[in-house]
């Protein structure tokens, strides 16, 4: 089982999240795009949320700022999680607009306020599981999008959950996070998450 749960921590990489997210808006709101803006908002994503990224990455990888994809030093946090909240405020200022898509727009606006928690935690010398932000965030946006289209997703949402546990385990058999942060990632991701359920339920 040990040599299997690591697969969690790349599978439901936080970098993997927004994707994730946008997906599952479109399966379970009901929105009606054409084949065209379906795929420019898929395009957009995966550009601003991933591609972008991995270039900055590699880029901070070359000049030292970084040793992996995993960010186990406290010091190799800051500048990923300000270049996230920089392309986040990006993308819901000028795609993901609250107009446009305002259930995926405040999910990515609790992705930013889950963020600014965890970079300011970092100042503190707490460091914050992103992949549990990622992954409990995700969770509780799908409830939310269940809740507002009052669609049946108790299997999905139970699915999820124990995908929390899965990645929890996952970066405890790491040693990436002691129990403390994985908990506080835990509350980073969800409690934004929550408290923008009262701007669309």
């Amino acid at each position: 089982m040990k040599k299997i749960l690591p697969f969690f921590s790349y599978l439901f990489h936080p970098i993997f999240v927004p994707l994730f997210g946008t997906v599952f808006y479109v399966l379970l709101d009901s929105i009606y795009l054409t084949t065209a803006q379906y795929l420019l908002l898929f395009l957009q994503i995966v550009i601003i949320t991933f591609l972008l990224p991995i270039a900055f990455f590699y880029l901070l990888r070359t000049f030292g700022k970084i040793d992996s994809v995993m960010l186990s030093e406290i010091s190799h946090r800051k500048i990923p999680l300000l270049l996230h909240i920089m392309l986040l405020t990006v993308l819901i200022n000028k795609s993901i607009t609250l107009d446009r898509f305002p259930l995926l727009y405040c999910f990515f606006l609790g992705g930013i306020m889950s963020a600014v928690l965890a970079f300011l935690l970092l100042y503190a010398k707490i460091k914050a599981s992103i992949h549990m932000i990622g992954i409990s965030a995700l969770t509780f946006f799908i409830i939310g999008l269940s809740l507002k289209n009052e669609v049946n997703t108790v299997s999905l949402v139970a699915f999820f959950v124990i995908i929390n546990g899965l990645v929890a385990s996952s970066r405890l058999v790491m040693k990436a996070h002691t129990n403390k942060e994985l908990l506080i990632g835990f509350v980073c991701g969800t409690l934004p998450q929550l408290g923008l359920f009262f701007l669309w339920l």
